[in-house]
């Protein structure tokens, strides 16, 4: 499976992963079947909210999967239409996260889960914990799994 990491460095399998698949520096590619490992810049780490487009960042890399901590419901939704799937980690680093997929601890993100989009800097991290409406929120939850309120 050819997986692709968003994350805070250039550090392979010691990569941290981002809080937010856009606005990551780097994304890190890794091939599940041969254990290549594969770092690179994101072009589009500052782009505007709402001006995620994924599939372009990744450039002609095929990629089966994303493996996220966040991102937006406009990105998930062209990542979806183009064949990708997504995840969602809160592993420590990249070689973490390969391992948590491979051992089925990881579950698909859901278009409900997904950043609604919101009139925020892009600074933050998922897990800030701000609430959009009654009952929206995103928070971390024990043991560094991630918590999402339901539609009050």
């Amino acid at each position: 499976m050819k997986l692709c990491i968003p994350t805070m460095d250039d550090k392979g399998l010691q990569g941290v992963p981002s809080a937010h698949f856009g606005s990551a520096p780097f994304f890190t590619f890794v091939d599940t079947d041969t254990g290549e490992v594969e770092a690179q810049s994101n072009g589009g780490d500052h782009h505007a909210h709402g001006a995620c487009r994924p599939l372009d960042f990744l450039g002609t890399r095929p990629v089966d999967a994303i493996v996220c901590r966040g991102l937006g419901r406009r990105a998930f939704s062209r990542l979806e239409s183009g064949g990708v799937a997504v995840y969602v980690s809160s592993e420590k680093d990249v070689e973490a996260t390969v391992a948590a997929l491979k051992e089925g601890r990881l579950r698909r993100l859901t278009s409900e889960e997904a950043c609604p989009g919101h009139d925020h800097d892009h600074g933050h991290g998922h897990g800030h914990g701000h609430a959009q409406s009654p009952g929206l929120g995103q928070g971390r939850g024990q043991r560094g799994g991630f918590g999402y309120g339901g539609q009050a």
